[in-house]
């Protein structure tokens, strides 16, 4: 059973996902780390959401958390290499977006964060996501409408529910634990996407159109402390 370190909330979710070959993702990785794949396929996700009431967790719920902010991942999907068939999965993070410097202390263990100005808002029954990196460089722009709830797939449940992520810092793998209630799926469409992330993490342009989903959240999600897991070399 995990213990918590942090607790917090993931809330107005999208899942937007593009399939790549898995030796393009792979290039992209640390050695202690071998690309996942389903179909034959690795998956990048472009994932922007709102952090709520994020408090260690020895701080009780009756007491404010953080106030809300806004935070985007792109990420991969990856096993950890040990000595048999199928190491640990997990998360990579491709690069961390985020509204609040104060997560920047997550770089002490290697989480790719960039501070950056970044908005989530109502229109409709869409949803608009837009963030920019302070300095300028990556920068992005989602219009996304959800829409009827779905009984979650294999692949939907592949691409969204993964219990841990790993970081690379001072030439070590780093993994962090990760629990939370199961995510309530709904279908999404995309009205308007603009987006430099992909690029700028070093991938070519996506080749597809996206698979997309939508989650208003789950409310309890508890990280563990990270720990070191082995070495890391540089990307193959």
């Amino acid at each position: 059973m995990l213990v918590p370190a942090l607790r917090a909330g993931w809330m107005r979710q999208t899942f937007v996902h593009w399939a790549y070959p898995p030796e393009t993702v792979q290039a992209l990785l640390p050695r202690g780390l071998v690309v996942d794949t389903y179909e034959g396929a690795a998956w990048v996700g472009f994932t922007p959401f709102v952090m709520t009431d994020v408090r260690p967790a020895a701080v009780p719920s009756s007491a404010p958390g953080l106030p809300s902010f806004a935070e985007t991942n792109l990420r991969t999907y990856v096993r950890r290499r040990t000595d048999g068939p199928d190491g640990p999965d997990g998360l990579w993070f491709l690069s961390l977006e985020v509204a609040c410097p104060l997560m920047l202390g997550a770089r002490a263990v290697g989480a790719p964060y960039h501070p950056g100005s970044l908005s989530v808002a109502r229109a409709g029954d869409a949803l608009a996501y837009e963030g920019r990196r302070w300095g300028g460089g990556a920068s992005y722009r989602l219009v996304v409408r959800p829409g009827d709830p779905i009984r979650p797939a294999e692949r939907d449940v592949w691409l969204t529910s993964r219990w841990r992520a790993y970081t690379r810092r001072l030439g070590l793998l780093w993994e962090t634990p990760v629990e939370h209630e199961p995510w309530p799926l709904a279908e999404a469409s995309v009205e308007a996407l603009e987006e430099t992330l992909t690029g700028a993490a070093g991938l070519p342009a996506p080749a597809s159109a996206p698979l997309v989903h939508f989650s208003e959240g789950v409310r309890h999600v508890r990280f563990g402390p990270s720990r070191p897991v082995g070495p890391a070399a540089g990307p193959r």
